[in-house]
């Protein structure tokens, strides 16, 4: 199982987690869900006390990843095969992405105290 905390704007709003390449889930942190001033990450993933559960790596998230010959580079360059969306994510999209949302690797120790 491999997890991604997400921030907007530099402020952790949730955690995106490869529970297996046929599961991903969201989960809205509850400080960011309990601040009226903290707007949801995507239109398609509103703020919500639920977890969003999808058998494929959510739209949003894959959207975010590099195309074409960018991409062929990155997954060689990083040693991650082209077809593993989830890990070219949390290795490319830590910093300097097109918009105001970053993912960031969570280490398992660190899913474990979160939970």
């Amino acid at each position: 199982m491999r997890s991604g905390q997400v921030f907007l704007n530099n402020k952790l709003a949730g955690t995106l987690t490869e529970e297996s390449r046929k599961m991903y889930v969201f989960r809205y942190e509850q400080g960011y869900f309990d601040d009226p001033a903290a707007v949801a990450v995507s239109l398609t993933l509103p703020k919500s006390k639920r977890e969003y559960r999808s058998a494929y790596l959510f739209p949003f998230f894959f959207n975010m990843l590099a195309e074409g010959v960018n991409k062929e580079l990155q997954s060689r360059q990083l040693r991650i095969d082209r077809e593993d969306a989830f890990g070219l994510l949390l290795a490319t999209t830590g910093s300097d992405t097109i918009g105001a949302v970053t993912v960031k690797p969570l280490k398992d120790d660190e899913l474990t105290r979160n939970k």
